[in-house]
């Protein structure tokens, strides 16, 4: 069997993309070893981190949806998808220039050159994105209840400062974006301080009033955060994260024309794009408006917004958090909105699978995914795929401090489509659970723990003493968790099927290996990774695809004689 194209052209690229029908190009002819073409296989003060609570019961999806039965049918029919590396910044917690212990920009200006120095090889990360967490004034440590949308926060520097950092990081070849939280602000914004002075205030309808409407107080956050509505001198105001975060009435015309102007102000100032906090929460505010008709209200508004980001940079990258498992709920936001959704579903999947040491099939319901995401954005998505963020326990606490299953995540994570994230530390195991601040702790850059540069503002509880990590003690280690990050931020850097290529299920009679097929017109690699414990050996025999080389593996005993692979345990290699 030929492989097939898919018919009509990318938006990005005027070529066909190769679609990959596994069992044709990749047949099975040997039962030695693992035979390629077999089967397929709430916390306290609720603030922003209350959608950590909302996550749909579906984690198991991937084995459920996939219908994973029969042989060799893993199918995707997918436009590429052109990525980088993004590496996600709690400002505070990075570096300190200035010695009063608090992260701020200049301090990642200082940095850059651990991130991407702009040249090839050393010993830089090799990222090509920066997603920065909140930066405007705001009351509280994490920002996300803003006082001031055209203002940076004081403790991070000023405005200067900003521009001096994304100037020095676009040298670097290295995009920014910013976290932009347009679905409520703080209650000490002056807005909400002049809604709340009366019902003729001039802002009295930038927010939602209970009285003023006739709404019922009784109903409950669809954030999982409790009660919506808070009261203040007898009044009752929408705050659907926390009573510290007062919800913008969307249905405002003037508001919706502020944010657009807000979001305009910031590319013009130059950012390449935004990460959209909350994304589905504009109009979905208490449990009874989760509706058909409420997700179509949100996606029109981000319709909107993207119309007039286009105004102003129309290859602006914009990734929302929509925050859902199903891949059915995230689709409609790729429509004219949003190039990326955060792929939740996914992360847990990730993890699952590396922790049980379980092919699970992911693989083959991702491809389906891809297909239907491809359909809704008309060609245009890319994928934002990750791990951990800042509203969840660390990937080294969910490992339960395992190094050789951190490897792997990350193995997995950096050889999939998409733009994969990074939270600061993941890439030296820095570990943190709930609480919130405790998975925002100081990213750790010394081996005494103490150093120029070093963030004091919060005494961390799980990344201190004897055990803790730092990247002065991982940097010259060539078997350090960061050198293993750097390692295959460089491979997918240098390969066109793993920085922009389609992916396929690659069968293998062991559930204990995981296989995929990355594919762009100029090349085609196939990833396998041994998740478990022992050696395990792969058998790849003639077929219409032949892969001849191993060109890369995450342990040099890997090796690659007479068509068959031999792993050592929870090792990753790629052939093409």
């Amino acid at each position: 069997m030929s492989p097939r194209y898919l018919q009509g052209l990318s938006k990005r690229f005027a070529y066909p993309v190769i679609v990959l029908l596994i069992a044709g190009m990749l047949g099975a002819c040997s039962s030695e070893g693992a035979d390629i073409g077999q089967q397929p296989h709430g916390e306290e003060p609720v603030t922003e981190d209350a959608e950590a609570g909302q996550k749909n019961s579906d984690g198991s999806a991937a084995a459920e949806e996939a219908e994973a039965g029969g042989q060799g049918n893993a199918e995707l029919a997918t436009l590429e998808q052109p990525s980088t590396v993004y590496y996600e910044i709690f400002v505070r917690s990075f570096y300190d220039s200035d010695g009063d212990g608090i992260g701020d920009l200049n301090g990642i200006t200082q940095k850059l050159d651990y991130l991407n120095d702009g040249q090839p090889g050393g010993q830089d990360l090799g990222v090509g994105g920066i997603w920065l967490m909140p930066i405007n004034p705001s009351p509280s440590y994490h920002g996300y209840d803003v006082t001031d949308y055209y203002d940076v926060h004081p403790d991070y520097g000023t405005k200067d400062d900003l521009k001096r950092l994304l100037e020095e990081a676009h040298k670097r070849g290295i995009k920014v974006i910013m976290d932009l939280v347009v679905n409520h602000t703080s209650t000490e914004h002056p807005w909400f301080k002049e809604s709340s002075i009366s019902p003729d205030s001039e802002y009295r309808d930038w927010y939602s009033w209970a009285e003023d409407t006739g709404e019922n107080t009784s109903g409950m956050s669809a954030a999982g955060s409790g009660p919506a509505w808070h009261e203040q001198e007898g009044m009752h105001y929408l705050g659907t994260f926390w009573s510290g975060m007062p919800d913008l009435n969307f249905d405002n015309e003037e508001v919706r024309s502020e944010m657009l102007k807000i979001g305009q102000h910031w590319l013009e100032f130059g950012f390449d794009g935004f990460r959209l906090d909350a994304a589905k929460h504009i109009y979905e505010d208490v449990q009874s408006d989760r509706s058909t008709e409420t997700t179509e209200k949100n996606v029109s508004w981000w319709q909107e917004f993207r119309t007039a980001m286009n105004q102003v940079k129309e290859d602006a990258y914009i990734v929302g958090e929509v925050w859902e498992n199903s891949p059915v709920s995230v689709a409609p936001y790729l429509d004219s909105a949003f190039d990326s959704g955060f792929n939740f579903g996914l992360a847990d999947q990730i993890i699952r699978t590396v922790t049980s040491e379980t092919n699970g099939g992911f693989t083959v319901q991702l491809a389906r995914n891809y297909e239907l995401f491809n359909e809704q954005s008309g060609g245009t998505f890319v994928d934002a795929v990750f791990l951990a963020n800042h509203d969840q326990n660390r990937v080294m606490s969910q490992l339960g401090g395992s190094e050789d299953h951190a490897k792997m995540a990350a193995s997995i994570l950096l050889t999939l489509p998409g733009n994969p994230f990074i939270y600061y530390g993941e890439e030296i195991g820095m570990e943190g659970a709930k609480p919130d601040e405790q998975i925002r702790e100081p990213m750790l850059w010394y081996q005494a723990k103490a150093g120029e540069g070093q963030t004091t503002w919060l005494t961390p509880k799980h990344n201190l003493g004897e055990a803790a990590v730092s990247v002065e003690d991982q940097l010259p280690d060539s078997l350090s968790l960061l050198s293993h990050y750097r390692k295959l931020i460089d491979w997918r850097n240098g390969s066109p099927a793993l920085t922009d290529g389609t992916i396929a299920d690659f069968d293998l009679d062991d559930d204990q290996l995981l296989g995929y097929v990355r594919a762009a017109e100029e090349e085609q690699a196939l990833i396998i990774h041994n998740l478990s414990k022992e050696e395990r050996q792969v058998v790849l025999n003639d077929s219409e695809v032949k892969y001849t080389e191993l060109v890369h593996a995450t342990n040099a005993e890997a090796k690659w004689a007479d068509q068959t692979l031999t792993l050592p345990p929870y090792t990753s290699a790629i052939l093409k």
